[in-house]
C-alpha cells in the first residue's frame, strides 16, 4: 500500500469513527495503519534531514556535526 492509499484508508476509517460506525476490527486496522503511516513519515523525514546542508547567510556550512558524521558514514557505507 502506498502512502496515498494509506492516508485514504486512514481518512475513511476516521470518517466512520466520527459517524459512530467503526467496528472493533476497524479500530485495530486504524491503529495499525496510523502506526505504519508514522513509521514511514519518520523515515522519510529523516532521509530529508540527512540530505540537507545548512548554510548561514555568508554561505558557510553550519550543518550540525552529528548530521555531518551520519552523512559521512552513510557515504562510506554506500561504497
Amino acid at each position: 500500500m502506498d502512502m496515498d492509499q494509506l492516508i485514504k484508508r486512514i481518512n475513511e476509517l476516521a470518517a466512520k469513527k466520527k459517524a459512530g460506525t467503526l467496528t472493533d476490527d476497524e479500530k485495530a486496522e486504524q491503529q495499525k495503519l496510523r502506526q505504519e503511516y508514522l513509521k514511514r513519515f519518520r523515515s522519510n523525514f529523516k532521509e530529508v534531514l540527512l540530505n540537507t546542508k545548512v548554510q548561514d547567510p555568508e554561505g558557510n556550512d553550519v550543518t550540525p556535526d552529528k548530521v555531518k558524521n551520519i552523512q559521512k558514514n552513510r557515504q562510506s557505507d554506500d561504497h
